[in-house]
């Protein structure tokens, strides 16, 4: 994608809008958040007078698809919902986003969750790593800010159907890895073919990210985990630690949900909304996932994945970090209008309101009674935040080889081999980690 964006770095343009400062269009690629939106601008509108278009384009690859064919055509809509540090640097590095560096001072960012007020901003680690071949940001510049934060999240949460557990005799969550397993092991014995745990492994990184990783930081303890992704073999994913956390990780190979190896994230979630599977591992963002399909907050059980027993994070708290931004595209000729409707959705108001609307958490700091804000269910997300030592931080990258991040789908696809498909052993599994990320440590010197 940052290949075919390159050449569009020097076009101009306003797009659909018309440049007069009174109104401006937005795109997201999340359908559960244009009612929210479209709310906030009626709000916006009141207070501005200013008219702000919201149009949803989904899924992903066609939000990609349509991105790109917009911007060869100067097409481009004046505000972009993007993922974070995903698409805002692919297209910041292409010349197509407003670096808002200058723009977004203390005052505004004083408001955001503290992890996340630096989110959109380029790292001087970055900015090297663009310069390497196959990088997916070139052209990506230190210092610059092409996003600011808009929602926040983390991976690893566990969400599990309150009545099937109940049909199964499972009378609590799950407090270690042991018992998710022996969870599911339950729930699959009562429904062998709509019993057992979904995520979507189509997009193979899932399993990798969203459930492997943070139990291995959990059985390893922070030194031990980054450890996996080192240089030093005796502590890589081939080691007795790697050989330890994959094993774990095996025992889910029976109890996958039929079909899991290929389903998208959303297919994933409707399956279990639909009753097809007890458990789905995804992240906070997956509750409004799975109201979007029909399935009620109150009828499932959210935790973290859990620590193994005897591990050496086992009160292990989980990192907030920002799941999508907001940007300012360089077509749009209404660059203070877009800035005003970026500050009017920081609002602690304006935000709270959209959170409890979209299910989703905003990166304003909603304060000490979230609960108040957004309402029991979602604020019960929050629970899982933390910040110190025993804290998993799934977007810190930093003690990786600067490319691994890059290319998170061939190490899950190397994970999923495994389980669920039983094509190689922890040990094969093992080696061939190892073998990506020495490669990846070697191109990047």
């Amino acid at each position: 994608m940052a290949a075919l964006l390159l050449p569009l770095a020097a076009c101009g343009g306003s797009g659909k809008s018309a440049g007069d400062g009174k109104s401006i269009t937005m795109w997201t690629f999340k359908q559960s958040h244009v009612k929210p939106l479209q709310d906030a601008a009626a709000r916006f509108k009141d207070q501005t007078g200013i008219s702000v278009t919201i149009q949803a384009v989904t899924p992903d690859d066609a939000y990609t698809a349509k991105l790109q064919s917009a911007a060869k055509t100067n097409g481009l809509p004046d505000v972009l919902e993007v993922h974070t540090q995903g698409e805002d640097f692919v297209y910041g590095g292409a010349g197509l986003l407003t670096d808002l560096s200058d723009k977004v001072d203390a005052s505004w960012t004083r408001g955001m969750v503290p992890s996340v007020r630096k989110a959109g901003v380029v790292t001087p680690r970055l900015e090297a790593a663009s310069k390497k071949p196959g990088s997916a940001y070139p052209g990506v510049k230190a210092g610059a800010r092409y996003s600011v934060p808009f929602t926040i999240g983390t991976f690893g949460i566990v969400y599990a159907n309150k009545a099937k557990l109940a049909e199964a005799g499972v009378s609590s969550v799950p407090k270690t890895w042991e018992d998710l397993v022996a969870a599911v092991k339950a729930t699959t014995k009562k429904d062998k073919r709509k019993g057992g745990i979904t995520v979507g492994l189509g997009t193979a990184s899932t399993g990798l990210n969203w459930a492997l990783q943070p139990m291995a930081f959990g059985a390893l303890g922070k030194a031990g985990y980054q450890g996996l992704f080192g240089r030093d073999s005796g502590k890589t994913w081939a080691s007795p630690n790697g050989q330890k956390v994959l094993s774990l990780y095996d025992k889910l190979t029976p109890y996958w949900a039929p079909g899991a190896q290929s389903l998208s994230i959303d297919a994933a979630d409707r399956s279990f909304a639909q009753g097809d599977a007890a458990f789905d591992i995804g992240g906070t963002f997956t509750l409004a996932s799975l109201r979007q399909f029909g399935m009620k907050p109150d009828e499932v059980e959210a935790f973290p994945i859990p620590a193994p027993k005897g591990g050496k994070a086992t009160d292990r708290s989980l990192a907030a970090f920002s799941l999508t931004s907001l940007a300012v595209t360089t077509q749009s000729k209404n660059e203070a209008a877009d800035l005003k409707w970026l500050r009017f959705l920081a609002k602690p108001d304006v935000a709270g309101t959209f959170a409890k609307a979209a299910t989703d958490l905003p990166a304003v700091d909603l304060g000490d009674n979230p609960v108040r804000v957004v309402g029991p269910t979602l604020a019960s997300l929050t629970k899982v935040f933390s910040s110190g030592s025993q804290v998993y931080d799934p977007n810190d990258t930093s003690f990786m080889p600067a490319q691994y991040p890059a290319n998170w789908e061939k190490a899950g696809a190397a994970l999923v081999n495994m389980s669920p498909l039983k094509r190689s052993s922890p040990r094969e599994t093992g080696k061939q980690l190892d073998t990506l990320i020495k490669n990846y440590w070697a191109a990047g010197k």
